[in-house]
């Protein structure tokens, strides 16, 4: 029976600290992130997660013709500079900022309606550390108001 019990608190604290991690990651793209949309309208939506040096995520979205857009990525001051691509369903890379000095941001306009995959990547930094550097990562995206 305290084994059960010992497992149960173990299982408990790890949900709380996987949800308390969230949490701050979410708030981090809230206060800091949603800033590089200005002047455009952020989507509502928060995408961030927490990674570490040598880790990458990948995230899907439909976007609309003719509509203006800004992806925007960041990430906390322990990480290195995030690295990001916007790649098309025949996996045409349309934008890489490490082609772009490591541009955090990137405007946009499709011709046409289609789904995009924004793969985001975590480099490992030339420090020699005991452990990688770990942090919350955002990708935040925004549009124009129609005229």
């Amino acid at each position: 029976m305290r084994r059960i019990y010992l497992l149960f608190l173990i299982a408990l604290i790890a949900a709380f600290t996987a949800n308390n991690s969230y949490s701050q990651c979410k708030g981090f793209a809230k206060k800091i992130c949603k800033l590089e949309l200005i002047p455009y309208i952020h989507d509502g939506n928060y995408h961030a997660a927490i990674l570490t040096e040598g880790e990458e995520a990948e995230l899907y979205k439909t976007f609309y013709s003719g509509q203006d857009y800004r992806i925007a990525i960041c990430g906390t001051d322990a990480l290195p500079e995030i690295e990001f691509q916007v790649i098309d369903a025949y996996k045409n890379v349309l934008y890489d900022n490490r082609d772009h000095n490591k541009s955090r941001i990137w405007d946009f306009k499709l011709e046409s309606s289609q789904q995009l995959k924004i793969a985001v990547k975590v480099p490992v930094s030339g420090e020699q550390n005991e452990y990688p550097a770990s942090g919350c990562v955002a990708i935040m995206f925004g549009f124009k108001e129609a005229k």
